[in-house]
């Protein structure tokens, strides 16, 4: 199921997420949601504070841009290392039409349990290494806008603000215009 993506500067993006206890059914169900909901918006990794889920869950998949990549389900993920320096232009599902460039490390090696519960460990260089970092990030209360100037990070506040409206005023509008027709009959 495609759930709604949160849009910053909503409170629960700047929360910690909790660990999960346990990988059960419900868990596997909502790494399927996460998963169909960042395929719809045409991303690359969504966590589930994006969907306002409190949980320490990613999901990755970079092969539309990244060869030899397929999706990645991390349970309670934790970089343990990072090496070298890169600067990737970034985006985010939560904060729609913008992208800057952050800094990050090149490489990455990350401890996670699978979608089974099982635990593995993942080294990742070049956008897998961005990717993990900045959904990682969402974990613990970080966009990557958190990343930039102050000045920057309150142009796009603005933004981000006024995008919010706009959708909030959307379902409001098709109503009107749904009565509209409605009345023409």
């Amino acid at each position: 199921m495609v759930r709604e993506i949160v849009i910053w500067p909503d409170p629960i993006l700047k929360e910690v997420a909790q660990p999960v206890d346990r990988v059960d059914d419900g868990i596997r169900r909502l790494l399927d949601d996460m998963a169909e909901t960042m395929y719809a918006a045409d991303g690359v990794g969504l966590a589930a504070p994006q969907i306002a889920v409190k949980k320490r869950l990613i999901v990755i998949d970079t092969s539309p841009r990244q060869e030899g990549q397929t999706l990645i389900h991390l349970v309670n993920p934790e970089i343990v290392r990072g090496e070298g320096e890169l600067t990737y232009t970034e985006g985010c599902l939560s904060i729609p039409g913008e992208a800057e460039d952050v800094d990050r490390f090149a490489r990455v090696w990350v401890r996670a349990l699978d979608r089974q519960g099982k635990p593995f460990e993942l080294e990742a260089e070049g956008l897998l290494a961005v990717a993990l970092q900045h959904e990682t990030d969402h974990l613990n209360g970080t966009v990557f806008v958190d990343h930039l100037s102050s000045l920057k990070r309150e142009l796009i506040r603005k933004r981000m603000k006024k995008l919010k409206a706009q959708r909030a005023a959307e379902p409001a509008a098709e109503v009107k215009t749904a009565a509209r027709h409605e009345s023409a009959l």
